[in-house]
């Protein structure tokens, strides 16, 4: 359900449509303003305008910094899928040849209490 949400940054309104929940737009919002107001706070010559463009230049590297995180992370979530298959596998075949070394071994004790019996 799309809401309709009134932000007020640096000033001047905006009505927001969106699909997300109230209280997360006003956070974001409140969070723009916040950036805003620091940068034309700390600079006397920052206007409007270019705190919003150095807004969106912040935010844009900061998307783009976690975005090629997280694209890290997947590959290495992948890698360490791939290495858990691999260990399941080889412990697999492990398993394997240990039921056929006992098999092996019973067979070759069976042989030699056959062998001491005949002596």
């Amino acid at each position: 359900m799309k809401s309709k949400v009134r932000l007020n940054v640096c000033g001047t309104d905006y009505f927001i449509t969106s699909e997300d929940d109230e209280s997360y737009i006003r956070a974001v919002g409140n969070e723009v303003d916040e950036k805003m107001n620091e940068l034309i706070s700390s600079n006397q010559r920052v206007s409007t305008t270019m705190a919003a463009v150095l807004c969106a230049l912040s935010y844009a590297d900061e998307c783009k910094k976690a975005t090629t995180a997280a694209d890290g992370l997947r590959v290495q979530i992948k890698d360490y899928v791939e290495e858990t298959s691999r260990a399941r596998l080889e412990a697999d075949e492990a398993r394997r040849e240990i039921e056929r070394l006992r098999r092996e071994l019973q067979g070759l004790r069976a042989r030699m209490a056959d062998l001491n019996n005949r002596t």
